[in-house]
């Protein structure tokens, strides 16, 4: 693809993105935008599928709201109440952590910017863009598997680490798409530009992907 198709490329995923197939982090920033909720779910979120952690995260704030609630609530517990998230025991104490990193560091107030927010441990540069784009609508480039994916199939970056993904396109994606380019990578991959046997024949971008890597498609 050459590089100014990515407005159309992204004007065209906005018309086909739905409510319903939103990411659960995306659904509840759009519900609010309260950034110790955002946080949490978003830690809860790795690794876990997005009916999982909608669901442990309802539960989670059924027992508590706050940093310093949470702190209340033992690990255990917590670990029972967000059951079956990926990695439920060590996600527990992740929050129990960053809870106290919170009240201690930052007046119980989650941080707005990305130095502070990776500067508590178990918050990763997926967490922390996430947080600053969706919980205060500051610019910032969440990079998962599907953003990583997607970018590099359609020719747009090339790079062999997500991490590598977020800085290549933080150099060339126009700024105005930054806070929604997660929502709708994330959504195009699960329904269209799948990992494996991407349905081309259907998807609404195909005349600007360069298909790179792709063998197998529907």
């Amino acid at each position: 693809m050459q590089d100014q198709h990515i407005n159309d490329i992204v004007k065209i995923l906005k018309k086909e993105l739905k409510v319903g197939t939103l990411p659960i982090v995306s659904h509840l920033a759009a519900d609010q935008r309260d950034p110790f909720v955002i946080l949490v779910s978003t830690l809860l979120s790795l690794r876990t599928k997005d009916e999982v952690t909608e669901l442990a995260t309802e539960r989670l704030f059924g027992l508590a709201s706050t940093p310093a609630g949470m702190l209340k609530v033992p690990a255990n517990k917590i670990a029972k109440t967000i059951y079956p998230v990926g990695f439920y025991r060590v996600k527990a104490r992740t929050i129990h952590h960053v809870c106290r990193e919170l009240i201690e560091r930052f007046d119980s107030r989650v941080p707005d910017n990305l130095e502070d927010l990776l500067g508590i441990k178990g918050v990763g540069r997926k967490t922390a863009n996430l947080v600053i784009s969706l919980a205060y609508g500051k610019p910032g480039i969440c990079v998962d598997t599907h953003v990583h994916r997607i970018s590099n199939r359609l020719g747009y970056v090339k790079t062999k680490t997500p991490d590598e993904t977020e800085f290549a396109l933080r150099a060339k994606l126009p700024r105005r798409h930054w806070i929604i380019y997660n929502t709708l990578m994330v959504a195009f991959g699960r329904k269209t530009c799948k990992p494996v046997s991407p349905v081309c024949s259907t998807c609404p971008i195909k005349i600007y992907c360069g298909r790179v890597g792709v063998t197998l498609s529907r």
